[in-house]
């Protein structure tokens, strides 16, 4: 999902999109089949990237989508590392 919010122009967001389509299908991209839904949590100033096709705005989106698919790769902690819950 990108909200108006966080990216105010309509091709922005679309291109953000596009970046997201590009790198979870990447072939070294090993998430389960499953629906995923990334959110974004922090704005792309119009600022910073004047344009929705500038190469610095694909860099930002694609590293930190990388390093998003990453962490949700790892598999999840062992169930003896948490804690027991309280009755």
């Amino acid at each position: 999902m990108v909200p108006k919010r966080w990216a105010r122009r309509a091709v922005t967001r679309n291109a953000i999109k596009r970046q997201i389509y590009t790198v979870s299908a990447a072939p070294g991209v090993a998430l389960p089949r499953a629906a995923h839904v990334v959110r974004l949590r922090a704005g792309f100033d119009r600022k910073v990237f004047v344009s929705a096709s500038s190469d610095k705005l694909k860099a930002a989106v694609r590293a930190e989508l990388q390093q998003l698919l990453a962490r949700a790769a790892r598999p999840p902690a062992p169930a003896a590392s948490r804690a027991p819950a309280s009755t």
